[in-house]
């Protein structure tokens, strides 16, 4: 019986005979060959069937295939320097799974809101495979970083009694006679692993019921978020930009074939070498007014303020020292200016926004009492919290990375939907 091979493995059996099972994405004929391109998630090929070469009955059905049709293809791998994989099959036999008939996905344009209502065949197409392959490639480097350094992978609930930043944003849903929400970080609990791990991250999907329709928001998405135990600001700054060059340097090494079939501009990617450059919330602020927008001391910054940020630098830029008022109960102020906090914005070039948020956490129980007085937090809710200031407490710090951001960055996509397989948006909840 002849050897089933993955399109991306079809280089190690050149001059072979094997059998490619998959689907045809795309046919065209001259009347006496019929250039069939096969994919199988893996890659792509283009199968060669020569009337000459094979009976009547293959080269007519090779000729009447429709796209998406589910095929087994028996050919010879012929090395072939011109096509992208760098090989071509010889097609001598075929094997029809599925003929299809009205895939609605044609090559010709079609609007976003029908793509979206057909994301689970929208998804076959290369474009979309590439970026769902470098997703996954980020991730599979996200987490080698972190293993690597010693880090433990723990998985906090999805299920919350309470929030980590206010339940303004929250899914509210009934836990029986309780009320409930989906999590929007797995932040606080992560850093309770700390206290008994040392270094540990969540990886896990994160909810935000916010009603923004950008092209930077979903309502579902996936989050990493390390937490670590004796690490100050500093230290953990020096962790998210070697993280960073670390996923550019994977999905760059990974990926070429990805990338290029995403048109995605290399050099810009080449740029993101640590260290990263670091300014302060003041610098930022200075820096935007003398651009000309009416932003001042105190007020939080929107889109187009990181956009304009970002132009004058060619690699990811930490924004660093918030003001305290505009920042999250837990952050922990500078000692030497307690009107800011310890904490800094990672933004990606070229527009992304920010890709990662992190502080140095507050470690003083006195002074997290107050800021939960401040922020109108319930103490009951919080009190197990509470207890990692009162048993222990260290310095500690921590940063959430948000994947389809960086996806959407490395991959230079326009708008985040594409970086997640079925998004989830304002107005979306199908398929």
């Amino acid at each position: 019986m002849l050897q089933s091979v993955l399109i991306q493995h079809l280089g190690q059996h050149i001059d072979e005979t094997v059998v490619v099972q998959g689907w045809l994405h795309t046919k065209r004929s001259s009347g006496k060959v019929a250039f069939l391109q096969l994919r199988d998630g893996t890659g792509f090929v283009q199968g060669v069937a020569a009337k000459t070469e094979v009976s009547d009955d293959v080269f007519a059905l090779a000729t009447s295939l429709t796209q998406e049709s589910s095929l087994r293809v028996t050919g010879v791998v012929v090395k072939d320097d011109r096509a992208p994989s760098g090989v071509e099959l010889q097609v001598q036999n075929l094997e029809v799974l599925h003929l299809t008939h009205d895939y609605p996905i044609t090559p010709k344009e079609h609007g976003v809101d029908f793509l979206l209502d057909h994301r689970h065949l929208w998804i076959r197409g290369p474009r979309q495979r590439s970026i769902l392959k470098i997703r996954a490639e980020i991730i599979k480097a996200i987490r080698q970083f972190l293993d690597d350094r010693d880090f433990t992978q723990v998985d906090p609930p999805i299920l919350t009694p309470s929030s980590c930043e206010g339940t303004t944003n929250l899914f509210h849903t009934q836990y029986f006679d309780r009320d409930a929400y989906l999590t929007q970080s797995g932040q606080l609990y992560m850093e309770a692993a700390a206290m008994a791990l040392g270094r540990v991250y969540s990886f896990g999907p994160t909810f935000r019921a916010e009603k923004s329709k950008t092209r930077r928001h979903l309502i579902e998405f996936w989050m990493i978020e390390p937490e670590m135990a004796y690490t100050t600001h500093e230290e953990s700054l020096d962790i998210q930009e070697q993280l960073i060059q670390h996923i550019v340097h994977h999905v760059l090494t990974k990926c070429q074939v990805e990338l290029k079939a995403i048109g995605r501009d290399i050099p810009a990617l080449e740029n993101a070498i640590a260290p990263f450059p670091r300014i302060s919330y003041d610098e930022a602020i200075e820096l935007l007014q003398n651009d000309g927008h009416s932003i001042q001391w105190g007020e939080d910054f929107g889109a187009p303020h990181e956009a304009a940020i970002v132009e004058h630098y060619s690699r990811p830029v930490f924004i660093e020292r918030f003001p305290t008022s505009i920042k999250a109960f837990y952050m922990k102020p500078d000692p030497d200016r307690p009107e800011v906090v310890l904490c800094a914005d990672l933004l990606a070039p070229e527009g992304y926004g920010e890709i990662i948020g992190g502080s140095q956490r507050i470690d003083d129980a006195e002074l997290l009492a107050s800021r939960f007085a401040e922020h109108e937090l319930p103490a009951e809710a919080y009190a197990w919290y509470m207890d990692l200031r009162q048993y222990g407490s260290v310095p500690h710090s921590g940063f959430g990375l948000g994947l389809e951001r960086t996806v959407a960055w490395i991959c230079g996509l326009e708008h985040v939907r594409e970086t997640i397989p079925f998004p989830r948006l304002l107005y979306r909840l199908y398929p």
